[in-house]
Formats: C-alpha cells, structure tokens, sequence
C-alpha cells in the first residue's frame, strides 16, 4: 500500500507541474483549467498501467483437413499452395514448423511437405542407393609389382664394386 501512495504522490506532482509548465506559456481561461488537470491526471495514470493488447485470433486461410492435397500443401497464415512449407514459413513470417504447428493447433505429425514431392524424393534417393548399407568392397588381388626401376641405394652401391 505504500508504493500506492507513493505512486500517487509522484502522479499528483507531474501533474501539476505539466498543468504549471502549459498555463505558464498558454493563456487558458479559468474554467478550463480544472478539465486540464483532469486530461493529463488520466493521461499519467493510462500510462502507468500496462496496456493488454488485444489480438483477435487469427483464422485460417483454409480448413486445416483441406490444407493437405497430394500435389501441394496450403499455408494457413495466406493460403499460398506449396510444396516446401519450411522455408516459406523462415523467410515470410520468421517461424518455425514447431512455432506454426502450436499456433495452429497441429498435430506434431502435420507435414511440411506434399506428399508426391516427399515420394518423389524418396524414390530418387533409394535409385541411386541412398539409404543403404555401405557394403564392403572386396580386396582385388595385388598383382606383382615390377621392381623399382633407378638408383640403388647407396649402401648397396658400395657394397658391389662394378
């Protein structure tokens, strides 16, 4: 209760010396200076309490069951048709799949990509054997290496007079 007291004792002397500084400089009549005082009275106190600010919920641009098509899926944020949901996502409203899935209420399994470019992903990826088991190569045998063709070593040079 002290800070209350406090607080409205600060508030009082801003007005009065906002009130003060205006009727100095302004030539204000009589009656208008009790409505002054009032205006920047309500002025000071709005501004000591936090304002909530009240966000109307967003709809979506589609129904979250038609969002979902095999050749694309649609943005619930604007209702653009794509095929990768990730990047548009990061470049266009800064969120990520976890951000949009728990604004919209998703479940955590939503797909970010159409299910044809997913399976076309896939079937390129196991073609050229993605996804496989690295298999072992099998040792060729070493074929006989001819000998060195050069210089003996010096050793060996002096050890066989020529």
């Amino acid at each position: 209760m002290t800070g209350t007291i406090f607080e409205q004792d600060t508030l009082v002397t801003l007005t009065a010396d906002i009130v003060a500084a205006h009727v100095s400089n302004n030539s204000v009549s009589v009656g208008d200076v009790a409505a002054l005082i009032g205006n920047v009275h309500a002025a000071l106190f709005a501004l000591g309490t936090p304002s909530t600010p009240e966000t109307p919920k967003q709809e979506p641009a589609v129904a979250v069951r038609a969002s979902i098509k095999p050749d694309y899926i649609v943005c619930l944020e604007d209702g653009k048709k794509l095929k990768l949901l990730k990047r548009h996502l990061m470049t266009h409203y800064q969120m990520t799949p976890a951000e949009y899935r728990a604004k919209w209420s998703l479940p955590s399994d939503y797909p970010m990509v159409a299910p044809n470019y997913a399976q076309q992903r896939k079937d390129m990826a196991l073609r050229i054997g993605l996804g496989q088991k690295r298999r072992t190569p099998t040792a060729a045998p070493k074929a006989d290496m001819p000998a060195k063709r050069g210089r003996k070593p010096k050793e060996q040079a002096v050890a066989e007079p020529a």
